[in-house]
């Protein structure tokens, strides 16, 4: 998402806007004289990376701003340490790090001393309000806790595997059977975010907008909660995208711009989803047992008094993060799998032997499934759909890697750049492999530490959603690759242009042309047999 340039050049112009500037930059000034953390003359950094007073290292951010990822991952991969010391306007130091000893201190040996802390929890507060993902503390604690009981429930691990399975069979598989009779081209990355959406609606709340069928898709308050959801995702994390950070607070007061879209956007979100805890709520009151298997019945009955806000805010935070990242994930494997056959031959000969011990995929099923998850992982190792974490330091400290970090300065780990470190993953780290994820004797799917491979985060934070995740990316890349061949129409040999949302997205999209596979079985040895492949409506699809 683009910033509202117009707005901001607005304020920029305007003599109110200017007074509080040079007020601010006096403020600054100030704060630059009597800074401790600011860097002194004998402090050593990278060559291009020496900092400037008062205003830091913007100028330099601004430079690489469209190539962050790339710029940052090659200074990282140069430091010795692989972690780096950046300075914010104001003289604010903060520490990025792609060094797995400093992410374990961060998310799990000193865990408490990084929060997300006030400046993250209001830039995203409008949005999600004090949902999980955006509080600290005893509240964080507490929801915690509800959510980890209700994540390791077998209960809703079934619901999810119903949930994507019956969104397979009647949304996604028919709008790609249309897409090859078409013959024309679809932007896989807009489809995967509309089904995701579907999908995590459903989980979340037990209500299919239908985003990714025209035919079904329903006007009024369901379209405009799906279309205002995207908006407002987008429009939050433009707010951390801003080279003057205190400016969408400036544009907020005004009502102007991106953040008067955002206001719009997030009142039509919270007015959808207070409606349906409302409804929720009353039909459980007349129940005399429990309520359905979605996270928002499982919510109203764990905490009766709950507020209509605070269950609005747990159930939001969910939906971002189940519509942002199995997406974003999957783009960026189909885009993988484009310039990798043997891959995707692999991924077919082991979706064809477990076909053979039965016609469905269920649960056992997608966990036999070991080649295929390696591949899965192997692209988010690469591509993390969240690539950068930051939180606050709050007392002074001395990271694993020798490096100091003042309270008040940020720490940030950079998933995206430790996929490419060599002292991590080894000299072909940025090769797509599957196989590094493989027992080499019994081909067996082999973890790693989540502070080597942190996409799902560490420590106490650690993601809940993870199995969810793979059930997920497993069951619609199994049944879209058997049946479909996929023709990525960008160059293969180029990465995508990155677009950094709150998830790594492709900019301009994933343009793939559809066609039906002619061959559905494969053999043992991963070779194709001819067997045609026949559509008898959805039915057919079986998970």
């Amino acid at each position: 998402m683009a910033i509202d340039w117009a707005a901001d050049l607005f304020f920029l112009l305007t003599p109110i806007p200017l007074a509080f500037i040079s007020a601010i930059s006096i403020y600054l000034l100030l704060f630059f004289l009597s800074n401790k953390n600011f860097p002194k003359k004998n402090s050593y950094y990278p060559p291009g990376l020496q900092p400037y007073p008062i205003i830091g290292h913007l100028p330099q951010f601004l430079r690489h701003r469209d190539r962050f990822l790339e710029w940052s991952t090659d200074l990282l991969a140069a430091s010795p340490t692989n972690t780096l010391v950046f300075h914010r306007p104001g003289g604010i130091r903060g520490v990025i790090t792609a060094n797995p000893a400093n992410v374990e201190h961060m998310l799990k040996f000193h865990f408490d001393n990084y929060p997300k802390g006030d400046e993250f929890r209001a830039i995203l507060h409008d949005f999600l309000g004090r949902g999980i993902f955006n509080s600290d503390g005893a509240l964080w604690r507490l929801q915690r806790k509800t959510a980890s009981f209700e994540f390791n429930t077998r209960s809703l691990r079934f619901f999810v595997h119903r949930t994507v399975g019956h969104e397979i069979s009647t949304r996604l598989i028919p709008f790609l059977h249309r897409a090859a009779e078409a013959g024309g081209s679809i932007d896989l990355q807009d489809a995967l975010e509309r089904f995701a959406f579907d999908n995590i609606c459903k989980v979340a709340f037990d209500v299919d907008p239908a985003y990714l069928d025209p035919s079904r898709f329903r006007t009024g308050l369901a379209s405009g909660f799906a279309a205002a959801f995207g908006d407002a995702a987008e429009l939050s994390a433009g707010r951390f995208r801003y080279a003057v950070p205190f400016l969408w607070r400036v544009k907020k007061a005004f009502d102007v711009g991106s953040e008067k879209r955002l206001r719009k956007s997030i009142a039509i979100v919270h007015e959808f989803a207070i409606q349906i805890i409302r409804s929720r709520k009353k039909a459980a009151r007349l129940r005399s047992s429990g309520g359905g298997d979605d996270l928002l019945s499982r919510f109203i009955v764990d905490g009766e008094n709950n507020s209509d806000e605070f269950l609005r805010d747990i159930i939001i935070s969910f939906i971002l993060a189940g519509r942002e990242t199995t997406s974003s994930a999957l783009t960026w494997f189909f885009w993988l799998l484009s310039s990798r056959p043997d891959v995707e031959r692999h991924i077919l000969a082991e979706v064809a032997a477990v076909r053979k011990a039965g016609c469905g995929l269920g649960l056992d099923e997608l966990r036999q499934m070991h080649y295929l998850h390696a591949a899965v992982t192997e692209a988010m190792r690469l591509y993390p759909p969240v690539p950068f974490n930051s939180a606050l330091c709050c007392a002074d400290e001395v990271l694993p890697d020798g490096t100091e970090i003042k309270k008040g300065s940020f720490l940030s780990y950079n998933a995206y750049a430790m996929g490419r470190m060599e002292g991590i993953w080894g000299k072909d780290c940025r090769e797509f492999k599957p196989e590094r994820w493989l027992d080499g004797a019994g081909g067996e799917f082999r973890a790693e530490s989540p502070f080597k491979f942190p996409a799902f985060h560490g420590g106490p934070r650690m993601c809940l959603g993870k199995e969810m995740a793979y059930i997920q990316m497993k069951s619609i890349a199994a049944c879209v690759i058997e049946r479909f061949k996929l023709e990525v129409l960008l160059d293969k040999d180029t990465c995508p242009e990155h677009l950094l949302s709150l998830t790594l997205r492709v900019r301009g999209g994933l343009p793939v042309r559809v066609s039906r596979r002619n061959s559905a079985t494969i053999d043992a040895g991963g070779v194709i047999t001819s067997v045609s492949f026949t559509v008898r409506g959805a039915n057919a699809v079986q998970l």
